[in-house]
């Protein structure tokens, strides 16, 4: 699976971001936009302020979970991680030995700034199949690819760039219906 999602981030032209040095120049240039709390998703608080960021279609995806969670359970969802470099992912596996590799096919998608883990500790099982529910009409339609961990108590959901394209159109094409689907999110790790 993460060698077919760096092949996607790569046909995006997505670079993978190696430090520091270049998470900031890409925080100025506006690549990635601040993911900030709302009455429907927060961030959690040991994510460190410059990791608070994303890709903008990763932000829109993350802002429409958000809402459309809030309106079902009336309580926020939970972004755990989102950008990281790949000098962190190193440390990371240190670790974690579920963690992907900072480099190489398989290289964490969390290094282009288009992925977020989605904190699953603490829902009901409503909580989970409505997420899962939520997630199937966007994954079919090729907009996201979530992972629900097995290691970790998160969902690992990669957004691509179509999201934010089919967001944008007039009326949106192929979001989520306000009353979710069957679920079917695939069970693997990969981070």
């Amino acid at each position: 699976m993460l060698v077919r999602q760096n092949v996607e981030l790569d046909e995006m032209e997505l670079p993978r971001i190696a430090n520091d040095e270049e998470l900031v120049a890409r925080e100025e240039a506006q690549e990635l936009v601040p993911v900030e709390d709302t009455r429907g998703l927060v961030v959690a608080a040991n994510l460190q302020e410059n990791r608070r960021y994303c890709k903008p279609w990763t932000r829109d995806f993350l802002e429409d979970l958000g809402e459309a969670y809030y309106e079902e359970f009336h309580q926020p969802i939970m972004a755990t991680s989102l950008v990281r470099t790949a000098d962190q992912q190193k440390k990371l596996r240190r670790h974690n030995h579920n963690a992907a590799p900072e480099e190489g096919d398989t290289a964490s998608t969390h290094l282009a700034g288009v992925t977020v883990d989605i904190l699953k500790r603490g829902m009901s099982k409503r909580q989970h199949s409505w997420l899962e529910q939520y997630f199937l009409p966007l994954s079919q339609a090729g907009f996201i690819e979530p992972i629900e961990e097995r290691r970790q108590p998160v969902f690992h959901v990669v957004v691509y760039r179509s999201y934010g394209d089919a967001r944008q159109s007039d009326p949106p094409a192929d979001l989520p219906p306000s009353e979710p689907e069957e679920p079917n999110t695939a069970s693997t790790s990969s981070d």
